[in-house]
């Protein structure tokens, strides 16, 4: 290496080329997916037009099913299951015939408002087993172009978007209570009310009643990736009971987080049982600690959010009317468990064990 050549520079060249070589690896594998979506469509598109003009019964699809693994079989994909559901695809979006291939191709790797917008785009930008489990269980096409969106923006791969279809995820995005309108700039708080919703839930947790707050607040943060998830897009974690000095006393905020696309901490409160106006007040008091210790000038405001098992709106509304900081209250609900009395009458791992070793026994007998 040429010894006047820069070692930053270098790195900074070699960081370069690497980003580039990752960019075309996407953009390659985005392209080859939607040549796939769309040769899917086209035989769904085809086989349907034989079965109308030729009378042909669901039997045609096993038989090709089977001619192509026998006459290709190094070719994948093309089970009678698969095929199936080549021509559900077709189908469901009859209209896709009208869109330009090349259109799709050049915008494959960009997730541009256009295509957001835009449900046949979004067709061909996700991935098939994406589009087979949205058809599958998703009839309402508002809904499911809201999931395809989510799909495109966040990254999800199958598993976490059938979590999210579970979890509900277009009923609780942005229905938390709030007062961003009032304290953030129009252009921002929908955006901001977007990223938080109502209720959160932590399913990934299994607590037995009576616990405390703390016991919920180290759960969460030894699931953390799971919380994250929940949480959603954009969210860093900072600390638990993150320490703040403000004069000469010290206050511990539950949970802090860093939101990356809102470029603003956010602080998080966990309160057992219902909400209590007070609240409202301590966490509108760090987030001005965070503003005014933590927060660079180039940081929006810090956020509050508040989770407590249980609120009455109204309530809820009122103790945010006068707060100078943006504040958002959400319920949080856990994995049911059975009350501790009913547990003693449940039959152990052993006991069922036993009991069908029995069975067996008895079975063998006769």
């Amino acid at each position: 290496m040429n010894e006047l050549m820069n070692l930053e520079d270098y790195n900074t060249f070699l960081l370069e080329i690497k980003q580039d070589i990752q960019n075309s690896q996407q953009r390659a594998v985005s392209v080859v997916n939607i040549q796939m979506t769309m040769l899917y469509y086209r035989i769904g598109q085809m086989i349907d037009m034989k079965q109308s003009e030729l009378g042909w019964g669901s039997k045609v699809i096993k038989r090709l099913s089977d001619d192509i693994k026998n006459e290709m079989p190094l070719i994948k994909g093309f089970s009678q299951r698969n095929i199936t559901r080549m021509l559900k695809f077709y189908r469901e979006y009859q209209s896709l015939h009208k869109i330009v291939p090349q259109l799709v191709a050049q915008n494959s790797n960009v997730a541009s408002q256009s295509i957001i917008e835009n449900m046949d785009l979004l067709v061909f930008q996700l991935p098939w087993g994406h589009n087979t489990v949205l058809i599958e269980r998703i009839k309402d096409k508002k809904i499911r172009q809201y999931y395809m969106q989510q799909i495109v923006i966040n990254g999800w791969s199958r598993n976490i978007l059938q979590i999210m279809i579970d979890n509900q995820l277009h009923i609780r995005e942005g229905k938390l209570v709030s007062n961003f309108k009032n304290i953030l700039p129009k252009n921002s708080s929908d955006l901001v009310q977007q990223s938080f919703k109502d209720p959160y839930i932590f399913d990934f947790l299994t607590m037995d009643e009576p616990f405390r707050e703390r016991e919920l607040e180290l759960n969460l943060v030894k699931n953390m990736e799971k919380f994250l998830l929940e949480l959603g897009s954009g969210f860093a974690f900072v600390g638990r009971q993150y320490k703040l000095t403000v004069g000469d006393d010290d206050f511990y905020i539950d949970l802090l987080f860093y939101h990356l696309k809102l470029r603003c901490y956010v602080v998080i409160e966990l309160k057992k049982g219902k909400f209590k106006p007070e609240y409202s007040g301590q966490v509108n008091f760090y987030c001005s600690a965070v503003d005014g210790i933590l927060a660079n000038e180039n940081d929006n405001p810090t956020i509050g959010l508040i989770l407590c098992q249980d609120k009455n709106r109204i309530v809820a509304e009122y103790s945010l009317k006068n707060m100078t900081q943006p504040i958002g209250i959400s319920e949080y609900e856990l994995t049911e468990v059975l009350p501790s009395e009913f547990e003693s009458a449940l039959p152990t791992i052993d006991m069922i064990e036993e009991e069908m070793e029995n069975i067996i026994l008895k079975k063998d007998r006769k």
